[in-house]
């Protein structure tokens, strides 16, 4: 086959595909506030949530973010964002790793405080996009209800898109969820002995 007999047989399956995506275009006519969960036991989770975090920003969007479990840890994440207090509202409600907090009285009240203001933010049509990170391992450990927590979520505004990160998500949020993505783990640094780098985990 000669180059220019690729590049049109090349061309023809773009076309083709084009067509396709732009039928899909056609039919996705409808707007409203979406439920994101990001769940698996493959690193960027977080990651993903706090892109997200970004793209509403540079839209201009008003954002909420509530870190679960990650309380006694400074984060690069943190830093960055509370250095926007007119768009966004950050909250640390975690004590820590569940393995290191060993106390599940006190994983449970800081969890419910921590809910307490989510539902402040999910009460507030001005805030765009609310955070949730490792929420999902919150509802695995069942320091909080799931049930109750979806039906505070279905209550929202209806244009406010909420994230959920965290691994394990239950089976009830992936149903309620507009999107769900789960991300692999395939091969990890810290397996190797290498501990966490700022900038990349912390």
């Amino acid at each position: 086959m000669t180059d220019s007999e690729k590049s049109q047989r090349h061309k023809d399956r773009m076309q083709r595909h084009k067509e396709v995506v732009d039928q899909k275009i056609q039919k996705a006519t409808k707007d409203k506030g979406l439920l994101l969960c990001i769940t698996g036991n493959g690193k960027g989770k977080s990651s993903s949530g706090f892109g997200m975090i970004a793209r509403a920003l540079g839209h201009d969007m008003k954002v909420g973010i509530v870190q679960f479990i990650k309380g006694a840890m400074s984060t690069g994440e943190e830093a960055f964002y509370r250095r926007f207090p007119e768009q966004v509202s950050y909250h640390v409600v975690g004590d820590g790793f569940t393995w290191d907090t060993q106390n599940l009285e006190q994983d449970k009240a800081s969890a419910e405080a921590g809910w307490d203001i989510v539902k402040t933010m999910l009460q507030d049509d001005s805030i765009n996009v609310v955070l949730l990170d490792e929420l999902n391992i919150v509802l695995k450990m069942k320091y909080l209800d799931a049930d109750k927590v979806i039906a505070d979520l279905a209550a929202r505004p209806a244009m406010q898109h909420v994230i959920i990160t965290g691994r394990g998500a239950p089976d009830s949020i992936i149903e309620a969820a507009d999107t769900v993505s789960r991300i692999e783990d395939v091969k990890h640094a810290f397996r190797d002995g290498i501990r966490a780098q700022k900038g990349i985990e912390l």
